[in-house]
């Protein structure tokens, strides 16, 4: 059974910092696509960064030079390290994990079969 649970996130003020940190389990980690998605109240879900096995990345354009993706294939973890975090990355972030297709990973929730539970992260400005 595949689990991810998320854990890091919290309240900070604008231009904080925070990592957050997904712990996969029963999941073929190294082989496939891993990602952050965010849905803030009243939008649709949408993806932060994804990584695929050959650590190629796809960040979205607002998160560009703030936010890192990082992996641990031997604690099967992965974290996203954001930084200069503004009021606008207030929502709740959700790990993926999903099989790659035609061996590319996109940046889309439905592309993605498996999904924590969600941590909120709250940008006070």
């Amino acid at each position: 059974q595949v689990q991810l649970v998320e854990s890091g996130g919290g309240s900070v003020q604008a231009g904080g910092s925070l990592r957050l940190s997904c712990a996969a389990s029963g999941y073929t980690y190294s082989s496939s696509c891993m990602g952050w998605f965010r849905q803030a109240p009243g939008k649709a879900r949408e993806g932060v960064v994804i990584i695929d096995s050959a650590a190629r990345t796809s960040y979205a354009d607002s998160v560009k030079g703030r936010f890192t993706i990082s992996q641990d294939n031997a604690k099967n973890t992965l974290y996203l390290q954001m930084n200069s975090l503004k009021p606008e990355d207030t929502a709740m972030y959700y790990c993926a994990a999903g099989q790659s297709s035609g061996g590319s990973c996109y940046r889309l929730p439905s592309y993605f079969d498996y999904w924590g539970q969600g941590t909120q992260v709250t940008v006070s400005s």
